[in-house]
């Protein structure tokens, strides 16, 4: 039976905007060297734009981190391969068929699709990336895809940031973006992002598809370092549902037609400080919209893991507490349940100390000594448990280890959204 790949419900422009979502979509600026098209190429979703193609000036590097899942996809497959060039001239996403467990119909309708890009834009079909998301085990329908370049190559602007961002949805109740300047060598650049996820939404090397472009001119080694160090804080720090995709794929793409700049060898070079900073920035916005979005989330929970044996430890005790059934059904039933943070802490097989394990929903400490606090007052952390925005610190006394990672509750219109995945 096939099942989805971050998300891709046939009617999923009809779902209801999440009350998490940002006011509105953010002003996005141009990135020399990149230019966005997307079309409704009817892949599966019915009327609206599900195709995405980002053409990439000659010269432009990638970095990338993807899935670890050992049922990966072909798309992901190929641009593990291709990342090794370290060239970039295009990537082209699909929605609503992740073109996962398709087997050699699946290779062939990447090679296919990258070939007609790369004649499309007279280019090699090494140096273009694909990505796709939707339904696990059905064939992808690439000649549909193929009969829509034309039209996405003559739709290219520098400024189709919203129309890419809202062609790469599943189950997405809003496209998502974000955008900084960062400073290399007292000069200007332009880092921008676009992404999308959902729902089956657990960090596993990469997370959901996200999309960061920059007219910086850097290295490719140097931009995979300064990706996946990005990475492991960003979308490996978020979780809706404790499910790692086939598809999960991370691309950063650097132009090199910013000003110029003095060339940049290691990613250690602190001339990339702000950049580094900048980077972080923008993959962890896009990360936290993610969560904001997570099918059915009414709430967004900040779960902060401090005084662990290492960092690494931290970020496990912490996906522990985020990936919880039994936390994250407490947290949507406004219950300030701190009994199953405990167990959350327990099970995640990391040193903790019990007897100096310290628990605080918001502002409120609920725990010391090994047991409930004798003055704590469950009745204004209750209250705040009803508002959207959660946070929830754990110090597990052992160490200086420390993790942050980024949830949202489990609802019942989690379980409606996927009862009616394919239907």
């Amino acid at each position: 039976m096939a099942r989805k790949s971050g998300g891709g419900h046939p009617r999923a422009g009809t779902l209801a905007k999440s009350p998490l979502a940002p006011a509105r979509f953010p002003n996005v600026p141009e990135i020399a060297g990149v230019k966005l098209s997307a079309v409704a190429a009817g892949v599966r979703f019915r009327g609206r734009k599900d195709v995405m193609l980002a053409e990439l000036a000659p010269g432009t590097t990638v970095g990338g981190v993807f899935t670890r899942s050992r049922t990966a996809a072909a798309p992901v497959e190929w641009c593990r391969e291709k990342l090794k060039s370290g060239r970039a001239r295009a990537v082209l996403v699909n929605a609503g068929n992740a073109n996962a467990f398709t087997g050699l119909a699946g290779v062939s309708a990447v090679e296919t699709v990258a070939g007609a890009v790369a004649a499309e834009l007279g280019c090699h079909p090494s140096d273009v990336f694909l990505a796709s998301t939707g339904v696990i085990g059905e064939p992808l329908p690439h000649d549909r895809i193929t009969r829509a370049l034309a039209r996405l190559r003559r739709g290219l602007s520098a400024g189709a940031w919203r129309s890419a961002a809202e062609a790469i949805r599943t189950t997405d109740t809003f496209p998502k973006a974000a955008a900084a300047t960062a400073e290399i060598d007292g000069k200007p650049y332009g880092i921008a992002g676009i992404a999308k996820g959902s729902g089956m939404i657990a960090p596993d090397m990469a997370t959901m598809l996200a999309f960061v472009f920059t007219d910086a001119r850097l290295p490719a080694d140097v931009l995979q370092r300064l990706t996946a160090t990005a990475n492991r804080a960003s979308f490996n720090a978020i979780s809706v549902d404790g499910d790692t995709s086939t598809s999960d794929t991370v691309l950063t793409f650097a132009t090199a037609r910013g000003p110029r700049h003095r060339r940049v060898s290691s990613a250690a070079d602190p001339r990339l400080a702000d950049f580094k900073t900048k980077l972080r920035t923008v993959m962890t916005n896009l990360a936290r919209q993610i969560v904001r979005d997570g099918e059915g989330a009414s709430k967004f929970v900040t779960v902060t893991v401090s005084g662990a044996e290492s960092s690494r430890a931290a970020r496990r005790i912490g996906l522990s507490i985020a990936n919880s059934p039994l936390v994250k059904t407490a947290v949507a039933g406004s219950d300030p349940n701190w009994g199953r943070i405990v167990m959350a802490v327990g099970k995640a097989g990391e040193k903790a100390d019990r007897d100096r394990l310290a628990i605080r929903i918001g502002d409120w400490p609920v725990t010391e000594g090994g047991m409930v606090r004798a003055d704590y007052d469950e009745s204004p952390v209750a209250r705040y448990m009803k508002g959207g925005e959660i946070d929830i610190r754990v110090d597990v006394g052992v160490g200086r280890g420390r993790f942050t990672v980024w949830t949202c509750d489990l609802t019942q219109a989690y379980v409606a959204i996927n009862a009616d995945y394919r239907s």
